[in-house]
């Protein structure tokens, strides 16, 4: 029974306990949880990280507080990694963003754009809808003498109203000219300082006779 005693007695006397609380993981801890306060996760690349993980690193490894110690210094080693990792990734996409393709988009997997597709022009209507052929207004009276095929002959004269006796021309009746101008077949040219006045419809020209005391009748009405 003695014996007994004796040898827990000597057991009981040679256990070591542990070390004190580490001023250096107090002092990391507190600059740690400040420094993560004011900039969250950029805390984990600001400079002064190093201090606070050789604070942790010192702390001795028979101290209670060691294990958190070794835990902290490993949180920090990994959220530096990560943001490292966030970083590089932030500076190439920025670089991607501003650098000119210098590829042919068929050989990438990116869409080609599409290429504009010209509209269908409107239909005008028959071929001979558009530029009319023939004199219009504004041809010089020159050309009906010489141009046109020689298709325009001089008609009677006619008084224009508050302008005067004006000089006209009208389409031949030639087969070949009343298929090329059919536009004119109707019309009566009014020509005025060199060039086409007008162009106006037989139907508007009217034939008078006009008596010597001044008055007109139509022709049409026989004179009475």
């Amino acid at each position: 029974m003695g014996l007994g005693l004796a040898v827990f007695l000597f057991a009981a006397g040679c256990s070591r306990s542990p070390a004190p609380p580490s001023p250096e993981f107090e002092q990391a801890s507190r600059r740690w949880t400040a420094l993560y306060a004011q900039k969250l996760d950029d805390a984990y690349l600001d400079p002064s990280i190093g201090e606070i993980e050789a604070q942790l690193q010192r702390v001795p490894a028979d101290s209670v507080d060691s294990l958190a110690s070794q835990s902290l210094l490993q949180r920090i080693q990994e959220g530096r990694t990560r943001m490292q990792a966030a970083q590089e990734e932030q500076r190439r996409a920025v670089a991607s963003a501003s650098a000119l393709p210098t590829m042919d988009p068929s050989s990438t997997d990116f869409p080609r754009q599409a290429e504009p597709v010209a509209a269908e022009p409107v239909d005008a209507g028959p071929a001979d809808a558009g530029v009319i052929a023939g004199p219009q207004t504004g041809t010089p009276a020159s050309e009906l003498v010489a141009g046109f095929e020689g298709c325009f002959t001089r008609g009677t004269a006619v008084t224009v109203e508050g302008r005067g006796m004006r000089d006209t021309w009208q389409l031949s009746d030639r087969a070949s000219c009343q298929l090329g101008y059919p536009s004119h077949r109707d019309s009566v040219l009014v020509v005025e300082d060199g060039r086409v006045l007008a162009l106006l419809p037989k139907s508007a020209v009217r034939t008078v006779r006009r008596y010597e005391d001044g008055g007109t009748v139509p022709v049409d009405d026989g004179g009475r």
